[in-house]
């Protein structure tokens, strides 16, 4: 009985646990969203420096992000996002080719073309508060 207990307690310290789990983190954020993030604090007039000190990183860490080699938590990406003044939506994959035609073709129409806008109203005294009744 103690032989088998020692084998059990050898096959527990012997097993990999890190084979059996699947990672979950990237090896990094894809390009476009790097690429907005860094467009956006550019827009901003801000420094990597600057975006720094409002997230409460480093230069050094933004600089990583985007480039890419730091992924960052959920939260701090986040955090970026608001402060860049942008909002990450969760679409179901099959409908991202439809969400991102929609953006297309609503930026080439809008006078700035190309020009990223809030898909939020800015400002909630901008909403029209009259309902629109069909006309029949």
């Amino acid at each position: 009985m103690l032989f088998i207990g020692i084998y059990f307690i050898v096959s527990i310290v012997n097993y990999d646990a890190n084979k059996d789990i699947k990672a979950l983190r990237l090896n990094g954020l894809p390009v476009d969203l790097r690429q907005s993030l860094k467009e956006s604090r550019v827009k901003n007039g801000w420094t990597q420096r600057d975006l720094a000190s409002r997230v409460g990183l480093t230069q050094r860490h933004i600089s990583g992000i985007e480039s890419g080699k730091i992924v960052p938590r959920y939260d701090t990406l986040l955090e970026l996002v608001r402060i860049l003044d942008r909002d990450l939506i969760m679409v179901p994959r099959a409908l991202v080719p439809l969400v991102q035609s929609l953006i297309r073709d609503n930026l080439k129409n809008q006078p700035g073309e190309g020009e990223e806008r809030s898909l939020y109203a800015d400002n909630p005294s901008d909403e029209t508060t009259e309902e629109r009744h069909d006309e029949v």
